[in-house]
């Protein structure tokens, strides 16, 4: 859809101009801006791309604003100091005590924190040096967190980058501090340290000149091999739908949309744990949409364009081919929120084909959207979007580094320690492959997503845009099915549940323990699963979430029975299966291979 441009702006023309952003805002357009006019903010842009480069991606200004914040603050706060002083001594005392006493009264790390759980850490002098650590790990988030007149953001943004700086210094980091390398040694005669140097080297060779390794379980054939054809494409995705194993399938089909930051196939895995098989084999018939990996040409890609081309074009194609007067919709992630902005869309103009929705790990108020908010104000979106003008995407590599900071313990400094420390690869796994096969975003798309979204959070507050008119999640009527997972980073499980006081329909909310991947990839069978289930009608008083997740039963296993149950009972009876489509090229079709 073309965007509006300011009026009296002069038309731009092609070849002459680059657009920083085109799409309809909060209460007003936001223009094209030709170059002629404005030759000062490409360069302001060129420099920020620039200098993403060096500070991998994160705002310079937004981390300086936060300091200057916390600082200035903290300074005018007597009381503050002279706690921290006090804390500052008391800690002193302690490591004293604990070091003479051989360990009395230690300091426990937090139970996610497996850096000093080797008993080789409780021998002298290794605990002495994992104590130090551990009291000024506790001193600065004393020092950061707590100080009067900082903004929360601000407070979350500086105790974060001195928790990065902690992490870098922590003794299981080093050969010389780390007494589980030094045994490794001694056993191996240095061998887990030259083995984990070349491998150190031959990764920092291989990210320098951007060779990708090709991995062990590849879509089509280890993973993302259920049978299927694709059934329809357009310019954004790829349609597909599989093949029926059972004599009857469900007369409502059902239509999964995934989110366009990964390929889809993380709900198509291996055969044991691919939710597409699973619901298959249950008489379901399934369509999936397979986005496109955007290159440069597709920059001007909008969310407009993700709903219309990703989710409309798809509903339409089912209910033509099938005739079914309504299908089943279920969205992972960002494919949930696109789904929910459809639906509602819909609802408003009185569109009734969805006969449910199901929501998986997927947020739609982004007021409390969890650590992820730490990268996202207006100055860092600003930051990104620089890079992104540049590119004309923004690349997997570049979304990567904030997640990994994140969980920069798992994800950095552990696998650090294991590789090239200890000589212990990670075994590859269908999860790990799929992780590492990461998909662009194209610049106008994830920008109207962070400022709408993230920033405005215009969704919830029904100020988001369809068509020149606003949607409210209020006008969807079909009963709805929400996962949210225990430990997700993501789209934490509080913030998924924020759906049912923003609905006026029956909504089956479940909590399954887990992250956002893992957590949702969980077949039956697999071990240490729970998930907890309620039904939260529309008459029903509201219940905040962790009062629900008081009073609600626990239940060991897979949530998958439970969801798919559900989605039966709104699947109407048996039918004959869809006719074969043999001159459809086969699943996982083209889209999914795309570098």
């Amino acid at each position: 859809m073309a965007p509006d441009t300011v009026p009296g702006a002069r038309p731009e023309s092609a070849g002459t101009t680059r657009r920083l952003e085109a799409s309809s805002w909060q209460g007003g357009a936001r223009p094209r801006y030709p170059e002629a006019d404005v030759g000062h903010a490409v360069a302001d842009l060129m420099l920020s791309a620039w200098l993403g480069r060096l500070t991998g991606y994160l705002s310079p200004g937004a981390l300086g604003v936060a300091w200057f914040d916390w600082a200035c603050h903290l300074v005018l706060s007597p009381d503050k100091q002279h706690e921290l002083l006090t804390q500052a001594v008391s800690n002193a005392q302690r490591w004293v005590t604990y070091a003479s006493a051989g360990g009395a009264d230690p300091v426990r790390p937090l139970e996610q924190d497996k850096r000093f759980a080797d008993p080789a850490w409780q021998q002298w002098p290794w605990h002495q040096l994992s104590q130090a650590f551990l009291l000024t790990q506790q001193w600065w988030h004393r020092a950061t967190a707590g100080v009067r007149g900082v903004s929360p953001h601000h407070s979350d943004v500086v105790t974060f980058v001195a928790r990065q700086l902690l992490d870098c210094v922590a003794p299981s980091n080093f050969v010389a501090t780390n007494p589980v390398v030094q045994r490794a040694a001694v056993e191996s005669g240095g061998l887990n340290l030259l083995n984990g140097s070349m491998r150190a080297a031959r990764d920092a060779r291989e990210a320098f000149c951007g060779h990708v390794r090709t991995p062990s379980f590849r879509p089509g054939r280890e993973v993302a091999a259920t049978p299927g054809r694709v059934v329809m494409a357009n310019r954004l995705i790829e349609l597909l739908r599989y093949d029926p194993v059972t004599p009857g399938v469900y007369e409502v089909p059902l239509l999964i949309v995934p989110a366009w930051i990964m390929k889809y196939y993380i709900l198509d895995l291996s055969p044991h744990n691919s939710l597409v098989r699973y619901l298959v084999e249950r008489g379901h018939t399934v369509y999936m949409v397979s986005w496109k990996n955007p290159q440069d040409a597709d920059r001007e890609l909008s969310m407009e364009d993700y709903r219309r081309l990703g989710v409309m074009a798809a509903i339409d194609a089912i209910t033509e081919q099938t005739g079914a007067p309504q299908i089943n919709a279920a969205g992972y992630c960002l494919g949930g929120t696109l789904l929910a902005i459809a639906a509602a869309a819909m609802a408003r103009d009185g569109d009734r084909r969805l006969a449910s929705m199901s929501l998986l790990a997927a947020q739609v108020d982004f007021a409390e959207p969890g650590e992820l908010s730490l990268f996202i104000d207006d100055s860092q979106v600003s930051f990104l979007e620089a890079t992104m003008w540049q590119q004309g995407y923004l690349d997997t590599r570049q979304m990567a580094g904030a997640f990994q900071l994140l969980r920069s313990n798992d994800l950095i400094w552990s696998r650090r320690l294991r590789h090239y420390l200890l000589d212990i690869p990670d075994p590859e796994t269908d999860l790990m492959s799929w992780n590492a096969d990461a998909t662009r975003m194209p610049y106008r798309m994830h920008s109207e997503y962070l400022h709408k979204l993230f920033l405005r959070n215009s969704l919830a507050s029904s100020r988001y845009l369809v068509g020149g008119r606003p949607v409210a999640l209020t006008d969807i009527t079909a009963p709805i099915f929400a996962v949210g997972t225990l430990t997700d980073h993501v789209a934490p499980w509080r913030s998924v549940y924020k759906i049912i006081p923003l609905s006026d329909t029956e909504i089956t909310f479940a909590l399954t323990s887990g992250g956002h991947n893992a957590g949702v990839v969980a077949p039956p069978g697999s071990p240490n699963r729970t998930y907890q289930i309620g039904v939260h009608a529309h008459a029903d008083p509201y219940i905040d979430p962790d009062s629900w997740q008081a009073r609600t039963e626990q239940l060991e296993g897979s949530w998958w029975p439970a969801w798919e149950q559900w989605l039966a009972r709104r699947a109407g009876p048996r039918v004959d299966p869809p006719a074969p489509m043999p001159d459809r090229p086969p699943a996982p079709g083209s889209y999914v291979l795309q570098p």
